[in-house]
């Protein structure tokens, strides 16, 4: 599936995915500076992902893991800096939220540290019983 607005493109075309690009963007974020190419690369083959081009570069990511029936995580998220201020995200997050494969499920999740004002357009809010959630982590993997 694609969108186009202007000179712009988003397509979950992974065949489009320019890897190099996401490896260099997510050494440089904070929630994934540390990730190996093999993981990064690994995930990327078992999600649905939205990649954002101006022509043939890719200069947006969003990667959303789900089971297209119930539930999708969106992580990943990324505009180049040289991008930034073009309302980007907020399209990439309107595409990956209209995308058919990701219509009437039940619950979406995500994690950001300094987002919340871009997500809370899209309906998503602080967990409404947090004591409800739980996590395994392991900051080593």
């Amino acid at each position: 599936m694609e969108f186009k607005k202007d000179k712009f493109t988003i397509s979950d075309d992974p065949v489009r995915l320019d890897i190099d690009a996401i490896c260099d963007f997510l050494s440089r974020a904070y929630w994934a500076d540390k990730r190996p190419r093999h993981l990064i690369e690994r995930s990327i083959k078992h999600s649905l992902n939205f990649g954002v081009y101006d022509g043939e570069r890719l200069i947006g990511f969003a990667r959303v893991v789900t089971d297209q029936a119930v539930f999708a995580y969106i992580c990943d998220v990324f505009i180049h800096e040289d991008y930034r201020g073009q309302s980007l995200g907020k399209w990439m997050m309107e595409c990956v939220m209209a995308h058919p494969d990701l219509q009437g499920l039940r619950r979406w999740s995500l994690a950001t540290r300094d987002a919340h004002g871009l997500y809370s357009q899209f309906g998503f809010t602080e967990l409404s019983n947090p004591m409800g959630w739980m996590e395994k982590f392991d900051s080593t993997a």
